[in-house]
């Protein structure tokens, strides 16, 4: 009779399965997928951060400012620089050269405090001096962004097509507040509730606002 064998047989089987060669490579690779994409968009954000200061900053050095208000007189011009396309595409989407309009904004007034409809507001043009232009004005008033706001009487701006009451002299107050003022109600733009901003717009100006000779009357407060 065979006698048992009572040698013990080594354990063939290993203490952890590892990772097959195949499925590590595809780990990896989802790993620096992964940490590449992380990368491109954190790159991505700082990248139009930075981009966006450039433009404001390039913005502040071309504008032409009078009395509080600003805008860009050398606007759409021809052989731009991609830095200025961008500054242009940023502050007037789509808006046409100078030689066509020039869009003066503001959002403070001549304190240089934020417009904001719980105050009144008038603009004084002197005798004679309403913006120059062979087309016409208008003077519009929108929420900080820009988006009209609507109001009870759907007034949004006042032009030198509006029918405005001169003065005894010639010269021509807007009034620019929630409630209409007494007996000035065609030179009344309505004011919302919060804050705003004031859009002068000149098509066809004259040379006077193409040179930036020309100043728009400031934004007075009124007690």
């Amino acid at each position: 009779m065979k006698k048992p064998d009572n040698r013990q047989t080594p354990d063939k089987t290993p203490a952890s399965d590892p990772v097959p060669a195949g499925r590590g490579q595809v780990l990896s690779r989802i790993r620096y997928i992964f940490d590449a994409v992380l990368g491109i968009g954190a790159g991505c954000v700082l990248a139009a951060i930075a981009a966006t200061l450039i433009i404001v900053i390039d913005i502040g050095h071309r504008a032409t400012t009078s009395n509080g208000w600003f805008a860009l007189l050398n606007f759409a011009q021809p052989n731009e620089s991609f830095l200025v396309r961008a500054s242009d595409a940023y502050l007037l989407p789509g808006a046409a050269p100078p030689q066509e309009g020039v869009y003066w904004q503001t959002v403070n007034d001549s304190s240089r405090q934020p417009l904001n409809g719980q105050n009144n507001y008038t603009i004084h043009f002197p005798p004679g001096g309403l913006p120059p232009n062979s087309a016409f004005w208008s003077l519009t008033i929108t929420n900080p962004k820009g988006v009209m706001v609507a109001n009870a009487v759907e007034k949004y701006s006042v032009s030198d097509r509006s029918g405005l009451m001169q003065n005894s002299d010639g010269s021509v107050d807007i009034y620019i507040q929630k409630l209409a003022p007494d007996g000035h109600e065609s030179n009344w733009l309505p004011a919302p509730d919060t804050g705003f901003k004031l859009w002068l717009r000149v098509y066809q100006p004259d040379d006077s606002v193409l040179s930036g000779k020309y100043n728009v009357p400031p934004v007075l407060k009124v007690n």
